[in-house]
This record gives structure tokens, C-alpha cells and sequence, in this order.
């Protein structure tokens, strides 16, 4: 039954079927229906309208601007303009929940860029958890510097997803030129060589004066 399935949704080349692009966009739709469902103020009130559409202007930006990018690596992975910012901001302005879902969605629209399945626990490590990890920028939305803490935690941990499935299902391509002695921590190298590259960058932008001054306005309009 599982094998019918993986050949309902996946072609043989590791792509997706239409069948399974549907079922993405159906779950992505649902994510950010289900956002609508969790707030996390004292009131424990939903998030308004305009909450909702804060939440899904930013992650359009980050869909939008994970196309601008700096540079590609050869097996995946790029330095893009600010991509990883828009999703961790989503979880600092709005908390923890609706950042792991939000972070969700934005990692099936990742998927769907370029899907590419060997495994479901690969597509889970390579998209689904490593992006929704993004959104643990919510632990901190109620701390002092708590952007930078969470932008901090969420693209470390995003880092630690891909690095796992680079273990697990990506090893074999791995550059024959790589140093031996290096080879056990190839994976980890890899990955967080461009998301450490983007987000060294972006913490310097917004640690600027006026940078950190508008996005600290910018939370007060957005859970206003």
C-alpha cells in the first residue's frame, strides 16, 4: 500500500507527480489555515485578519526572495536575500506555534521549487522540519534582542536538519577532492557554509541602528 502511494505522488526520477504537487499546495493551504487558530498573547485571543496578513505577506517574501540568490551550491543550498529573516520574523512576532506552522508551509513551497525524494524522513530532514525550525525564532518573541536570538536559533537548527539528512541520505556525494580526514563532518561544512554565510549577514544588517528601529516598529504594527 505504501508503495502504491510513493508511486501515486512520486514520479521515478524522485520528482512529483501532479497528484502530488496538489497534495502539497492542499497542505500548505491548511497550514496557514491553521495559523489562524493559535495566538499567543495573554488573551489567548486568534490572530485577526490583519495578523493573518502579515503572516502571509512575510512568507511570500521569503518565497519571493529565496529565488534572489548570491550564489548556488552544486547539491542544493544557496546565499539569498534576507529569505530565512522573513520566516523567523514570523515566529517572533507572533510566537512559537504559528512560527513552527508557518515555517511548515514555507517548506513545502520550498519543496515544490525543486522536489527531490529519496525517502519520506529525507524530505521530512531537507524541507518539512528544517524550514519549520525557522519558526523557533518564537521562543524568544518575548525576550530582550529576541530577533537575533531566535534568527540565531532558528538557522542553526535549520542547519542541524539538513546536516542530519546529509548523514543519513547524501554522503555519496560527497567530492572525491574532499580532505579524508574532513569526511565525517563534510555534511555539516556544507550546509551551514551558506546558511551561515546569509545569516552572518543579516544579523549585521539588523543589528544597524535604523534597521533594528524599523523592524521594532514593524512588530508593534503587526500584532497591533
Amino acid at each position: 500500500m505504501f508503495t502504491a502511494l510513493h508511486n501515486f505522488l512520486v514520479t521515478a526520477d524522485g520528482g512529483l507527480t501532479p497528484a502530488g504537487y496538489l497534495l502539497c499546495l492542499a497542505i500548505v493551504l491548511l497550514c496557514l489555515i491553521a495559523v489562524g487558530f493559535f495566538h499567543t498573547n495573554t488573551q489567548n485571543k486568534r490572530l485577526s485578519t490583519k495578523q493573518l496578513t502579515w503572516c502571509a505577506a512575510a512568507l511570500a517574501l521569503a518565497f519571493l526572495s529565496s529565488y534572489i540568490k548570491f550564489f548556488d551550491l552544486p547539491f542544493g543550498g544557496s546565499v539569498t536575500f534576507f529569505s530565512m529573516l522573513f520566516i523567523c520574523l514570523i515566529g517572533y512576532w507572533f510566537g512559537l506555534k504559528v512560527g513552527l506552522i508557518t515555517g511548515l508551509a514555507y517548506g513545502i513551497l520550498q519543496f515544490l521549487q525543486g522536489p527531490y525524494v529519496l525517502s519520506f524522513f529525507q524530505v521530512c530532514c531537507d524541507y518539512f522540519f528544517a524550514f519549520a525550525a525557522l519558526g523557533l525564532s518564537g521562543v524568544f518573541s518575548k525576550s530582550k534582542n529576541g530577533l537575533i536570538k531566535g534568527y540565531l536559533l532558528g538557522i542553526l537548527m535549520r542547519g542541524f536538519f539538513h546536516s542530519l539528512g546529509g548523514y543519513l541520505y547524501w554522503m555519496d556525494y560527497m567530492p572525491e577532492n574532499f580532505p579524508q580526514s574532513l569526511t565525517a563532518i563534510y555534511p555539516i561544512v556544507y550546509n551551514y557554509s551558506y546558511i551561515l554565510a546569509e545569516g552572518i549577514v543579516t544579523l549585521v544588517v539588523i543589528s544597524l541602528p535604523p534597521v533594528k528601529k524599523a523592524l521594532v516598529q514593524l512588530k508593534k504594527n503587526a500584532i497591533a
